[in-house]
């Protein structure tokens, strides 16, 4: 027989669903060697491998077999997409435009010998970020600078802000995959994007502000209020707006800080200025990234104090989503301490949910975990924390609790979404 690859789904699926690998037509027992890679859209390589054998039948079901080594080891049905390394170094994988697939290619062949191996098998499977019917809505109005992802339907649907952190631009991959969910999601740009500031040592609210009422605004979204999602400086934003703004009923917070960074940020009368950072704790690991984790002092003490965000003044609903080796700032920290704060004004316990192994970003499912990446605030990569396979799992876990929560408090669903968790 020849060896085939079968894929379910067969052709193309959401990056963010779970891809079911099997070769069949192998010799009983047989030993091979899967690859898989991709291109990003400025041509870097990522590449994983791992090695298996074939059952006694020939097959082999990744679902079902161990990999004996290589890229990683163990039951990882899904280890050949988030197990990937980047050729370049330091280099993330990020989706630009969600209009496009990532193609992956998988090969297989034959035996454990690290070169002089045949192909046996070959297949090629592209990861989509919009699924079908979601409409993508480029946003220009005002100041505001976003673009609007809508499920399939005419809704109303519950309506999403989602901010990422100090990289700025606009990035899209996480609204459009949540928005198969059936959220109206706005991925809204704050800095380095079109006519916006070039950088973040000033930020108004009024600005946030704006997005909240357009997106209330909008007939295909649900009222009362919206939700915020945020990752990093994207988080520590959330948090603001949902201590500063009015509208917000749910808040998702993502190894967010709970003191303000980077610049001042201002609201009508009341400003909250840049918490110091005592660059002399940077210390450089032995690989050559710097470890950023003790630049703020914690907790907040002095001057920095005027730079803690007054979460206590908000009525939203919140869920921290803690990375417990967050190398960029101590994320648990932050989120015990918001807890602390709400429940001593009598408002609602916030939900803490911690990983323990994973890194500061927790992306969507699959996304592979960096172990530095570059920040605009430092001249060399900034360690991230974290290991391969408990920040996968993390991820994993994170956006189907991310999910359950939005559907919950936006909805006013308080079931768990059907067959996950």
């Amino acid at each position: 027989m020849v060896p085939v690859v079968s894929l379910e789904p067969d052709s193309h699926s959401c990056w963010d669903e779970p891809l079911s690998i099997t070769v069949r037509g192998l010799a009983p027992e047989q030993p091979v060697t899967l690859h898989s890679a991709l291109r990003d859209e400025k041509g870097a390589l990522f590449r994983a491998h791992a090695r298996y054998r074939a059952d006694a039948h020939g097959e082999l079901d990744l679902e079902r077999a161990p990999a004996l080594g290589g890229s990683f080891t163990g039951l990882e049905p899904m280890g050949l997409i988030w197990a990937m390394e980047p050729e370049r170094p330091f280099w993330r994988l990020v989706k630009r435009d969600v209009q496009t697939p990532f193609v992956v290619e998988l090969e297989v062949l034959d035996g454990h010998e690290p070169d002089g191996r045949r192909l046996l098998a070959q297949a090629v499977h592209e990861r989509h970020f919009m699924a079908p019917g979601v409409r993508r809505v480029p946003v220009r109005e005002g100041r505001v600078r976003a673009t609007l992802f809508l499920p399939p339907g005419t809704g109303p649907f519950p309506g999403i802000i989602d901010l990422f952190g100090i990289g700025g631009g606009l990035l899209e991959y996480r609204a459009s995959l949540l928005a198969a969910k059936g959220f109206a999601v706005m991925a809204l740009a704050y800095f380095k994007y079109d006519d916006l500031p070039k950088a973040t040592d000033i930020l108004r609210l009024e600005y946030f502000e704006e997005a909240v009422n357009y997106l209330l605004g909008h007939p295909q979204v649900k009222g009362p209020g919206i939700g915020l999602l945020g990752i990093s400086k994207g988080a520590e934003l959330c948090l603001s707006m949902a201590s500063f703004l009015n509208g917000i009923t749910a808040a998702v917070i993502i190894n967010g800080s709970m003191v303000n960074v980077a610049g001042t940020l201002y609201y009508k009368e009341e400003s909250l200025p840049a918490s110091s950072m005592n660059l002399e704790r940077i210390r450089v690991t032995k690989d050559g990234f710097k470890d950023i984790i003790d630049i703020l002092t914690v907790p907040p003490e002095g001057p920095d104090q005027k730079s803690i965000i007054p979460v206590e003044r908000s009525d939203t609903t919140f869920l921290f989503l803690v990375s417990q080796d967050d190398r960029n700032w101590k994320s648990e920290f932050y989120a015990r301490e918001a807890s602390k704060r709400l429940q001593a004004h009598g408002k609602k316990t916030p939900q803490i949910i911690c990983y323990p192994e994973a890194g500061h970003y927790i992306e969507p499912p699959y996304f592979p975990w960096s172990k530095a990446a570059p920040n605009s605030l430092f001249d060399m990569p900034i360690i991230l924390g974290g290991e391969p396979r408990a920040h996968a799992m993390a991820q994993v876990d994170a956006w189907q609790q991310l999910q359950i929560f939005f559907h919950k408090h936006l909805s006013g669903d308080k079931k768990t979404i059907p067959g996950k968790l």
